[in-house]
């Protein structure tokens, strides 16, 4: 198993009126980040907030390339990007426990943070297709290149952790520095992964190894 320490290169944050960061996703374009009663948009490369949707989003978020999810309380939202509008609604898997979300390969992907689990989930139906058990508190979820990565924040730290996808078991591990934690997580599809920073306010940037 490979281990280092995060390479942060970029901090965004803290925003007016955002006070906590959970659910991470990106767009190819936009940064989405969930801060409880709105989604934000926000361009990675100026640092600048584009857009922003009065819809609730207190956990995971992802993006399936035409629509964006967003895990409130139990429920994973189905949300037209251009207007907010909620298109359709599935039940969390383990009730409202829910931290991560990520979409890949024609499924979602749910982190349950205190449960340690990562669940596969049908987006039209719900119905969970299979899971991954983690030894640390999960938070977000992402896919690149065929790799999954979460992140996991509890009272020993907080780090990004590539994991074996049948097996669960970890390949490889990026330390956070101490007091920084990771709420939700995405990565860019090439050499970036978005951090949300819980009650920090903030997003970071972190280098994917290569």
């Amino acid at each position: 198993m490979k281990r280092a320490a995060a390479d942060i290169i970029r901090e965004y944050g803290p925003f007016p009126d955002v006070t906590d960061v959970a659910g991470v996703t990106f767009d190819g374009n936009s940064v989405w980040f969930a801060t409880g009663a709105t989604l934000k948009a926000l361009d990675p490369e100026s640092g600048d907030i584009q857009r922003t949707l009065d819809v609730a989003a207190q956990a995971g978020t992802a993006y399936d390339g035409r629509h964006l999810f967003q895990i409130t309380d139990a429920t994973i939202r189905k949300i037209d990007p251009g207007n907010g509008e909620v298109i359709a609604t599935i039940p969390v898997p383990g009730g409202n426990e829910a931290s991560g979300l990520a979409w890949a390969e024609g499924s979602l992907w749910v982190g349950q943070y205190r449960s340690r689990k990562i669940h596969q989930v049908d987006p039209e139906t719900g119905k969970l297709l299979r899971t991954i058990e983690s030894d640390r508190f999960v938070t977000g979820v992402t896919w690149v290149d065929g790799e999954l990565w979460h992140g996991i924040w509890d009272d020993d730290g907080s780090e990004l952790r590539h994991i074996d996808a049948e097996t669960g078991d970890v390949l490889e591990r990026l330390d956070m520095p101490e007091g920084t934690g990771i709420s939700g997580l995405e990565s860019d599809g090439r050499d970036r992964f978005f951090c949300g920073g819980g009650r920090s306010g903030k997003l970071r940037a972190v280098r994917r190894p290569q």
